[in-house]
C-alpha cells in the first residue's frame, strides 16, 4: 500500500459538502483507507485573483492503485462533482480540484503527472493543511513545516469543524 497526500480545493457551490462526499468516492473508487484528513482553510484565491476565496484542505490515504490509475480516478471524482477540464479558466473558479502532491516517495516528471506536487512548495494554501497532518513528512528534502516557515500565510483562516 502507497501512503497518497491529496489536497482538495474549491470555490463554486457547497465545497465543504463536495469535500465530504468527494472523499469517500475517492477512497472507494481506489479501494483506499483515509488515514488522515486536514481541517478546512479559506484561503485567497491564486493565479486569477478576481473570484470568490477557496476553501483548501489535504488528505493522506493508502491505496494500492499505482499513481497513473490514482490519479484517473481522481480526474473521474472531480468531474463528478461538475469539474470540465476541458473547458475551464486556468486558476479559476471550480467546484473541487484535486490534486496529488505526493505518492510514497515517488518521483514522477511526464506530461501527465509530476510527483512530488511542482508547485507544492509555493503554495500555502496546501502547506497549512499539509503541514495539519504531517508536519514532518519528508517531501523532496523538506517537510511541509520547513516549507511553511519561508511562507507568507495572510488570509488563510482554519474553518470550524463541522457538527
Amino acid at each position: 500500500m502507497a501512503s497518497v497526500l491529496i489536497a482538495l480545493g474549491g470555490n463554486v457551490g457547497d465545497v465543504r459538502a463536495t469535500f465530504r462526499k468527494a472523499i469517500a468516492n475517492i477512497c472507494g473508487m481506489a479501494q483506499a483507507a483515509l488515514v488522515a484528513r486536514s481541517s478546512d482553510y479559506i484561503t485567497p484565491p491564486w493565479g486569477d485573483e478576481q473570484q470568490d476565496r477557496f476553501i483548501n484542505a489535504c488528505i493522506e490515504i493508502e491505496t494500492a492503485l499505482d499513481p497513473h490509475a490514482l490519479l484517473f480516478t481522481m480526474h473521474k471524482v472531480e468531474k463528478k462533482f461538475g469539474r470540465d477540464r476541458a473547458n475551464e479558466r486556468h486558476w479559476g473558479p471550480r467546484t473541487l480540484d484535486l490534486d496529488m502532491i505526493a505518492y510514497d516517495d515517488v518521483r514522477i516528471d511526464k506530461p501527465d503527472l509530476t510527483l512530488p506536487h511542482p508547485r507544492l512548495f509555493e503554495r500555502a494554501f496546501v502547506l497549512v493543511p499539509l503541514a495539519e497532518i504531517v508536519p514532518d513528512r519528508v517531501i523532496a528534502g523538506q517537510t511541509p513545516r520547513q516549507a511553511l516557515s519561508r511562507l507568507a500565510v495572510e488570509g488563510i483562516e482554519r474553518l470550524p469543524d463541522l457538527p
